[in-house]
């Protein structure tokens, strides 16, 4: 069935700022569909750290995207286009969004929507696209990363890294990860990964060096002085995946490893891609990771659920790098 309304409530910033400068509306029109498109009625939508860069003006939509916040949700599509399948009408599914996911509608182009894995609940279901299909297309799609190879993972208790720490532990792949605090190693430590490092105790360049001789993938959100540092302890032929610079994009560095090493240096970013890129991203979480999801053998860390009302709590929440996992916005 169509929304039964034409206004629906979101969550805007009017201006860039801080959490505070977020707000709940109940006068923003529900979106417009398109012919490849359907409208999803949003039970939940997880919360990321693009949102907080768009929020304080560093990360502006894609041309034609919405400009509320939100990359990820769960809910019923209530409304298909024209050459939409009708069948998926009052299907409950978790889909990834350029943009608009705060909101109680969203629309999404065909090629991102996904059925809800077996034993997840709709509200749960929001937190898996977007650190899904970061991770998949990162370390399988662009690294190639397969068994019997060694992985780091820095910002290991994001959820980008829990996710990573738990494909890679169902796929049997030596995990490391670095973590900040004493609560995050804990949590780590009891998912039984190879290591795990707390940076601010130990220096993860000379752990490697000295214990592993080297690993072959890097996810890294870090940047700044990380980016020596990887290089350095990557094994010939190894490669690493830059997602974010929470340290900073510019760097002195020595790139003569990089040569010596034949390694492999690459950047990612998912929002601009195109419907065809995310689909094929797609397909192959429903056929490889699904499985896992629904056996147990991939589990979601979800650290909090916030009503959406307590948004501007939310985001101090992962500013302030509190959480352990994902975090989630129920309409």
């Amino acid at each position: 069935m169509v929304a039964p309304k034409i206004k629906m409530k979101a969550i805007l910033h009017k201006e860039f700022g801080g959490p505070e400068v977020l707000g709940v509306t109940n006068d923003v029109e529900i979106p417009q569909i398109e012919k490849h498109e359907v409208l999803i009625q949003v039970h939940a939508a997880g919360i990321n750290r693009p949102d907080i860069l768009q929020r304080s003006g560093g990360y502006p939509p894609p041309p034609g995207a919405s400009e509320i916040l939100g990359l990820e949700v769960s809910g019923e599509i209530v409304d298909v286009g024209e050459d939409v399948n009708k069948n998926l009408l009052n299907t409950k599914v978790c889909a990834l969004v350029p943009g608009g996911g705060y909101a109680e509608f969203v629309k999404c182009h065909t090629s991102t929507i996904l059925p809800i894995p077996k034993g997840i609940s709709i509200i749960d279901a929001c937190t898996i696209p977007e650190t899904f299909f970061t991770v998949w297309t990162n370390l399988f799609d662009q690294a190639k990363l397969k068994q019997g190879e060694t992985l780091l993972i820095h910002g290991g208790a994001s959820g980008i890294g829990l996710t990573a720490i738990s494909i890679a532990l169902a796929m049997q792949i030596k995990c490391i990860a670095t973590v900040g605090s004493d609560e995050k190693y804990k949590y780590l430590q009891d998912l039984g990964l190879e290591r795990v490092i707390n940076y601010n105790l130990e220096d993860f360049e000379s752990i490697i060096k000295n214990e592993y001789k080297g690993v072959d993938v890097i996810l890294d959100m870090v940047g700044g002085d990380y980016f020596q540092k990887n290089i350095n302890v990557l094994n010939r032929l190894g490669r690493l995946l830059n997602i974010a610079y929470l340290k900073g994009s510019k760097v002195e560095v020595n790139l003569l490893p990089i040569m010596l090493k034949r390694l492999t240096v690459s950047g990612s970013t998912l929002r601009i891609r195109s419907n065809d890129e995310k689909k094929l991203i797609a397909d192959n979480l429903k056929k490889h990771i699904w499985p896992l999801i629904e056996n147990g053998n991939i589990k979601l860390h979800i650290d909090q659920k916030f009503d959406y009302e307590n948004v501007k709590k939310a985001h101090q929440y992962m500013e302030n790098n509190k959480n352990i996992g994902k975090l989630l916005l129920k309409f």
